[in-house]
């Protein structure tokens, strides 16, 4: 093999290397960020599952680390205003159960950028009859949310609930 045809033989390799290099980089990259937004969205399920767990358990001051310091969750404003709202609105139980409730999350749409995001989701709140026998479905709502990442962890910014479906429950005879 001659000089010249040696050179463009060797020009030719690092010329491919150097692309398929630089391509592998910017995939690297690309899939440093889905993994990250990934992982981001996990945790704000994560953080639905917690909602749901907190009020379920009546536990108003975990339920309040939920949010971020200048969040707003109806008229409240604040992780111990928005615990306190909740609490007064929930009480001890839903009026005239008897029995446990539970809250429920799905169809959750996350849009996360960067230490902040966007999310649409629908709830259902169930309550076991006063016998335990049954449950029955009181009411169905979409959430409109805004996270962000406060101290390393997801936190809600901002909670809209927009009932769908109230239930109406008969009292008892």
């Amino acid at each position: 093999m001659n000089i010249r045809r040696w050179s463009i033989a060797v020009f030719a390799i690092v010329t491919v290397s150097a692309v398929v290099l630089a391509q592998g980089n910017r995939d690297s990259g690309d899939l440093a960020a889905r993994v990250q937004a990934l992982e981001a969205r996990e945790a704000i399920r994560t953080l639905y599952a917690e909602y749901g767990r907190t009020l379920d358990a009546r536990d108003f001051q975990a339920f309040s680390r939920l949010f971020a310091k200048d969040a707003e969750y109806g008229p409240a404003k604040g992780p111990a205003a928005i615990g306190a709202f909740l609490e007064k609105a929930i009480g001890t139980n839903y009026p005239d159960s008897k029995g446990k409730n539970y809250h429920l999350y799905f169809n959750e749409s996350i849009d996360v950028q960067g230490d902040r995001g966007t999310g649409v989701s629908k709830g259902g709140y169930v309550m076991a009859t006063a016998d335990n026998t049954k449950a029955d479905f009181l009411l169905l709502a979409t959430y409109r949310d805004e996270y962000v990442k406060e101290d390393g962890q997801w936190k809600f910014r901002r909670r809209q609930t927009v009932g769908e479906i109230p239930v109406p429950r008969t009292p008892a005879r």
